[in-house]
């Protein structure tokens, strides 16, 4: 078991593959325990950022697992590391969970798009709005959270100047059928670079 003792804010500085210039660096902390059972600090992880649109948004993806985590022997995070060594993750994952921030830039709006998951989105920067394909608006400030039940949408900053920052959480769902038909993934015009999330085969 590693550990880190003494840790420091030192990973708050933004990295030089953030986007977002006037948004601050993050970190990730993962704990654990020690060989007496105690709780520590397991690894400190600075953000890493993918760019997505020509730099409109970056993904930096926090943790991903499978229905039920197994802590031992830290064989969630050997396979976290895995998954996005392979570069083969959706926005959503099959069996299991995915927690990314999303960085987007001023003025930008991502595609229309539906996961077979629920999604929890807070909003940790900034202001967003939810659009929905009723056509509905909602604008979101920060500290608000959106609970998206496999609905389609998208995301839109509305700032002409500043950044905004949401946490995501998304969850693999049982199929949806409304109406009798079955409800799935979907990304619109679709987004270079963004994955199928590969649960939408049932």
């Amino acid at each position: 078991m590693s550990s880190t003792s003494g840790v420091s804010n030192e990973g708050t500085k933004q990295r030089a593959d953030q986007l977002s210039t006037d948004l601050r660096g993050t970190t990730t902390y993962l704990t654990g325990h020690d060989n007496d059972g105690k709780a520590i600090v397991h690894s400190v992880r600075p953000a890493a950022w993918k760019a997505f649109e020509d730099g409109n948004m970056g993904f930096n993806q926090i943790y991903t697992n499978t229905f039920w985590p197994d802590l031992n022997d830290d064989a969630d995070v050997k396979y976290h590391d895995e998954v996005i060594a392979g570069g083969k993750l959706g926005l959503a994952t099959k069996g299991g969970t995915v927690c990314r921030m999303v960085d987007f830039a001023p003025q930008y709006e991502c595609m229309m798009h539906r996961t077979k998951s629920l999604d929890f989105g807070i909003l940790v920067e900034g202001e967003i709005e939810m659009l929905l394909d009723d056509g509905s608006i909602t604008r979101m400030k920060r500290g608000d959270v959106a609970v998206q039940r496999a609905t389609m949408h998208a995301w839109r900053n509305p700032s002409t100047t500043n950044w905004a920052r949401m946490v995501f959480v998304l969850q693999d769902t049982k199929p949806l059928v409304i109406n009798g038909e079955k409800i799935g993934e979907d990304y619109g015009k679709g987004t270079e670079g963004v994955l199928p999330s590969g649960n939408d085969d049932e």
